[in-house]
C-alpha cells in the first residue's frame, strides 16, 4: 500500500517560538498562548471541530482554508509527551489529555514517552497509544495505522524539530503569528539550511498571520 505524506502544522511567533512561558496556576495556558493561536482558534473549522460549535460562526478566508486543510487526509498522528500533558500530569492516573473525551484527532495518536501508560480509547475514533521508541520506529507504526493516509507530527516543537532534522517531513506548514514572545522553545534552532530541497510558498491572511509552507520538490 502506498504511504501518505509526513506533515507538520505548527503555530509560531515572529521570533520563532512555538511555546509560551507565561502560564500561572490561575491561567494554565497563559495570555500569550491565546495570542499565538488566536487566528486559528477564531476559524469556523476550529470552532466546529474542537469546540463543537455547529452554528457556522467563525472566520473564513485564508486562515480558515489552512484550518480546514489541517484535518484533511490525516490517518495517524505522532506527538511528544509534553503535548499530551505527561510532563505536568504524568503522576495522575486519570489524566486523559487536554481535549476531553472526544478529542479532535479522530485517528490513532502515538505519544512518544519513556513513561509506561495504558492505551486510551476515546470517543470519535481517537486512540492514544504510548510508545517508548525512536522516531523512525514511531513513524513506521503511524504509517501502518494510517492505512495510506498522511501522518501528522503534531508537536510540540522539540518533537517536530527531531523529525525535521532527520529529514522525515514531506510538508511543513507554519502559521507565523504577528507577535513577539521573546522566550520559550524555538522551532528553528539547529535547522540551518532546512529550506534546501523544499519548495517554499508564503501566503498572508487578513489576520496578519503568514502561512509559510515547505513542500518537498
Amino acid at each position: 500500500m502506498p504511504r501518505g505524506a509526513v506533515r507538520v502544522d505548527l503555530n509560531i511567533s515572529l521570533d520563532g517560538y512555538a511555546t509560551t512561558t507565561d502560564q500561572t496556576p490561575e491561567n494554565p495556558f497563559g495570555h500569550d498562548w491565546g495570542r499565538l493561536v488566536g487566528a486559528y482558534t477564531a476559524t469556523r473549522t476550529f470552532r466546529a471541530r474542537v469546540l463543537g460549535d455547529t452554528s457556522g460562526a467563525g472566520t473564513t478566508g485564508v486562515d480558515e482554508a489552512y484550518a480546514e486543510a489541517y484535518f484533511e487526509e490525516v490517518g495517524a498522528e505522532i506527538m511528544g509527551a509534553g503535548m499530551f500533558g505527561l510532563h505536568d500530569h504524568g503522576d495522575d492516573p486519570d489524566w486523559r489529555g487536554w481535549w476531553g473525551e472526544n478529542p479532535p484527532f479522530h485517528v490513532p495518536v502515538f505519544v512518544l514517552t519513556h513513561t509506561p501508560h495504558p492505551t486510551l480509547e476515546m470517543e470519535g475514533g481517537t486512540t492514544f497509544r504510548f510508545v517508548d521508541t525512536d522516531i523512525e520506529h514511531a513513524l513506521e507504526l503511524a504509517h501502518e495505522a494510517a492505512g495510506g493516509k498522511d501522518v501528522r507530527i503534531g508537536g510540540g516543537p522539540t518533537t517536530v524539530r527531531q523529525f525535521l532534522a532527520a529529514g522525515l517531513v514531506d510538508r511543513l506548514h507554519v502559521a507565523i503569528a504577528p507577535i513577539l514572545l521573546g522566550r520559550g522553545i524555538r522551532l528553528w534552532d539547529d535547522l540551518r539550511g532546512l529550506e534546501a530541497g523544499y519548495d517554499v510558498v508564503a501566503e498572508t491572511a487578513d489576520s496578519g498571520t503568514i502561512h509559510l509552507t515547505f513542500r518537498r520538490e
